[in-house]
């Protein structure tokens, strides 16, 4: 490993330590939801994906399939497909199966051997297709690789509703972010859960199985494992609840009891009954999505299910 490369894993590493800390400082402690994609983390959400109660995953690839010839004539011939969040690169064999022409494929995730691994078998399917996968978080600034095929247009594919893990200013700034990387002529192909019932909603973050309760306290073991932490798991169970009023579901480790506890040389006290938000997930209309996006992309083209329970929008950079 060079100087160059050791130096890089500290200074992000420190920015984790730095970030983590001065969320669980505030009134509402906090921790940031990319804190859940270790390996575990990441193995856990492909979990939940399959759940009968988590509809998002399986209500966006049905869209898919179901539109995929309009979808893929949207993103166009010659295109270089940046994906944000790859993981598994499960959606994106949809895409691939059917694009009748691609200059290359940009996958990009914070967990870096899950997506190794991923592109590794993508090289193995696609043995023609042009891969460069970068491990990075795309939340913060990061450079693209010098691209070395020729390409018409850029298309961002960004799935799964993670655009509702972001405060809708924050979305904005990162819709900013991905005009800029698309650039003139660029596009957003990108899944938007849909505001429903708050039933529907808790019982897709709450499965009966527990899965997503062992991936939220995964943060913790995280948190004990990289950060010097002593979370006891057992004293903290995992909440899942809908806020009308903000329109975004909340994930919450409420702690059972008053107690202290210790991660990167700070001290933390809990009451009984006190949370850790550890994720917010947005549910947008249609046309709040539109006019969130309006700066910098306008809505071309919007795929929904029978039920109207999620969306895949086509944007085009302004």
């Amino acid at each position: 490993m060079t100087t160059q490369t050791i130096n890089t894993v500290d200074r992000e590493t420190q920015l984790l330590r730095d970030e983590l800390l001065e969320g669980l400082r505030r009134p509402q402690k906090t921790l940031p939801s990319k804190y859940f994609y270790d390996e575990i983390g990441s193995t856990l959400f492909e979990d939940i994906c399959t759940l009968k109660e988590y509809y998002p995953t399986r209500t966006e690839i049905g869209i898919m399939r179901d539109n995929i010839e309009q979808i893929t004539r949207q993103l166009g011939r010659r295109c270089l497909l940046i994906e944000y969040g790859a993981g598994a690169s499960v959606k994106i064999r949809l895409l691939l199966d059917h694009m009748r022409s691609i200059a290359g494929y940009v996958p990009i995730d914070i967990s870096g051997e899950h997506l190794l691994a991923a592109a590794g078998e993508l090289r193995r399917e696609y043995p023609s297709l042009h891969i460069f996968p970068i491990p990075a978080d795309y939340t913060q600034d990061f450079e693209l690789p010098e691209i070395d095929v020729p390409h018409d247009r850029r298309v961002v594919f960004f799935p799964g509703s993670t655009i509702g893990n972001f405060t809708p200013a924050q979305a904005a700034e990162f819709l900013a972010h991905i005009a800029e990387v698309v650039g003139e002529d660029g596009g957003l192909l990108i899944g938007v859960d849909r505001k429903k019932d708050a039933a529907t909603l808790e019982a897709a973050y709450n499965d009966d199985r527990g899965v997503t309760a062992d991936f939220n306290l995964n943060m913790l073991v995280r948190l004990n494992r990289e950060f010097d932490g002593d979370f006891d798991l057992d004293t903290f169970r995992h909440r899942a609840v809908y806020n009308g009023a903000e329109g975004r579901i909340e994930m919450h480790l409420l702690s059972k009891r008053e107690q202290v506890a210790h991660v990167a040389g700070e001290q933390f006290t809990f009451r009984s009954g006190e949370s850790i938000l550890t994720e917010y997930s947005y549910k947008y209309h249609p046309e709040e999505f539109a006019h969130l996006a309006a700066p910098y992309f306008t809505v071309e083209k919007v795929w929904t299910d029978a039920r109207a329970l999620f969306s895949v929008q086509y944007l085009s950079a302004r």
